[in-house]
Formats: C-alpha cells, sequence, structure tokens
C-alpha cells in the first residue's frame, strides 16, 4: 500500500480508540456487533461505523453465521497481522501483512455454526 489516500485512511481509522478497541477485541475471536458494541461499551450505531471504516480498509472481515433458530447475524475478525510503516528516501511505505485462516479452519467454523 503506497498511495497516500490509502496511508492516511489507513491512519486515521487506526487513531480512533473504538476502531482499535474492535481489532485487538476480534484479534482473539470472532464477534458480533453487539457483543463488541458490550465490550468496547459503545453504541451500536459507533460500533457499525467503526467497522465499516475498517472494512473498506481490509483490516477485518465480515461473516455470516447461522443462529440455532434459524436467523443469521454478522460476526467479525481481525485481518490485520502485522503493519509496518517505513521512512525511505522523503517517502512514508505502508506495508499490511494479513492473517491466513486456514481454509479447513474456516470450513469447520461455519460447519459449527449450522448445526
Amino acid at each position: 500500500m503506497s498511495e497516500d489516500t490509502d496511508l492516511s485512511a489507513v491512519l486515521a481509522v487506526l487513531d480512533d480508540d473504538y476502531a482499535r478497541r474492535i481489532l485487538t477485541e476480534t484479534s482473539v475471536e470472532p464477534m458480533s456487533a453487539s457483543t463488541l458494541s458490550e465490550r468496547c461499551d459503545a453504541s451500536l450505531p459507533t460500533i457499525y461505523r467503526r467497522l465499516d471504516r475498517l472494512e473498506a480498509c481490509n483490516l477485518v472481515t465480515e461473516e455470516t453465521e447461522l443462529a440455532p433458530d434459524g436467523n443469521h447475524y454478522s460476526i467479525y475478525s481481525a485481518n490485520l497481522d502485522r503493519l509496518e510503516l517505513s521512512l525511505d528516501d522523503g517517502s512514508l511505505e505502508l506495508e499490511l501483512s494479513y492473517r491466513d485462516e486456514d481454509v479447513a479452519d474456516r470450513f469447520t467454523r461455519m460447519w459449527e455454526g449450522m448445526r
């Protein structure tokens, strides 16, 4: 990621306390917006706004879970593994590394959510 707009967007979202809290909470386990609202002590609209910004920067991912009653809801997981900011010859460079979830793990989690 080397474009200034991308760098600015990522740094702007990471400058927000709620967004950082969402990232740290979802790095442990996937969570729904309502769970994040409780854990982050923030309103649902605040959580959804931050999730939108984090998704736009590819820092979290959204998946659909099936509830036992047949309804569905979204859960969010941190997608960021590593962020490296470097200064080279008068230019800021941002390098993001993303988590590599094993396909088998994703299938197992999806299967368990359907039971």
